[in-house]
């Protein structure tokens, strides 16, 4: 019975926890390495080709069987997705460049928000009002859209603050750019989910045509890099930046590559089957807490008013979503994998496990 309660109830607990310090550390890295001139181009393809090189093997040591076959279309797909995501982390870096990775913590429970209202937009998901779960889910993205807003335009007095000064240095302009920046890397990642949905709303993705997740995960992550390079190399013209020499720069994108993009990864391939999507996506709102706790240490980031208020009217409205949809699916017996099912692909889930 012990034993039982610890690989059921401990474990997955302690492991989704840990990967949560360990997407929000990713953001952090990024942020004091970029104050020390890492190019966001340059982290983005390193780290995919990381992730591609780590989980490659995986595949082929832990099947039994050989691989389902491949269509052209899932390449296609995966192509797309692929770009997606490398657009998303543009967005995403270079936000949490203007501001901070407390703010991408915040952002990032919008997810379960857009994805509603994409889905919505393209007359996926139709709206029951005389429904809870409805309800439940229009309440809860109204109310995360406005923790987000405060979280983004309103600072508000300091609460806590290091004696000395941080060297993050944003100005209230460059946070609200920040916050712009995040909000349409994760309107990228929600765009994901939606793009390989089916009549059964978020709840059939990629997954269903090939499901093999360690697969899809190497070739997302190959995708991403063919995808990246070229690009990246464009936009980044200085040859010295892509030369990286032992210190911060060098930790931060072996710590996204090996930690966010392939632990991450499979700690929720995982928890998916452990738990579930829904349980996997409660911890989200913690990123908030921790992110704030991570910042303040290492970067000497200060805690402001808006911050706190608006990360509890985001927690809030999250849950709020999530009950929503957890109830729809109680009731819904033809649609089996949940909102969340693609963490592998789009990350996710958060900009800041980029």
């Amino acid at each position: 019975m012990g034993c039982m309660y610890m690989h059921k109830g401990i474990l997955p607990f302690t492991a989704l926890l840990t990967v949560e310090c360990i997407n929000v550390g990713g953001g952090v890295i990024y942020k004091a390495a970029a104050s020390r001139g890492l190019s966001y181009y340059v982290l983005i393809v390193y780290s995919f080709a990381i992730a591609t090189i780590i989980l490659l093997p995986l595949p082929f040591i832990f099947r039994r069987t050989g691989l389902p076959p491949f269509k052209l279309s899932l390449i296609f797909k995966l192509f797309l997705l692929g770009t997606i995501g490398f657009l998303g982390r543009l967005c995403g870096y270079k936000g949490i460049e203007y501001s901070s990775p407390s703010l991408a913590s915040a952002i990032g429970n919008l997810s379960p928000a857009f994805i509603f209202i994409l889905a919505v937009t393209f007359s996926m998901e139709r709206l029951n009002w005389r429904s809870r779960s409805t309800q439940a889910k229009v309440m809860g993205t109204l109310v995360l859209i406005s923790g987000v807003l405060v979280v983004v335009l309103y600072k508000g007095p300091t609460i806590l603050s290091h004696t000395t000064p941080s060297f993050l240095g944003f100005s209230e302009k460059e946070w609200v750019k920040g916050g712009l920046l995040l909000t349409l890397g994760y309107l990228f990642f929600s765009m994901s989910a939606i793009l390989y949905s089916d009549a059964c709303l978020l709840q059939t993705h990629i997954v269903k045509a090939y499901p093999d997740e360690l697969v899809l995960a190497v070739l997302y992550n190959l995708c991403g890099t063919i995808v990246s390079a070229p690009t990246c190399f464009i936009l980044e013209k200085n040859l010295i930046s892509w030369r990286i020499t032992p210190g911060i720069s060098l930790l931060a994108i072996i710590y996204s590559g090996s930690f966010v993009l392939s632990f991450g990864i499979l700690v929720h391939i995982w928890g998916m089957h452990m738990k579930g999507p829904v349980y996997v996506a409660s911890f989200k709102p913690l990123s908030i807490v921790i992110a704030a706790a991570l910042s303040f240490i290492f970067l000497g980031d200060a805690l402001y008013l808006g911050s706190v208020v608006g990360g509890i009217v985001i927690t809030i409205g999250f849950y709020a979503v999530i009950w929503g949809k957890a109830k729809e699916e109680v009731m819904s017996e033809d649609c089996i994998l949940p909102i969340d099912t693609t963490p592998l692909l789009i990350g996710y889930k958060s900009v800041e496990n980029m």
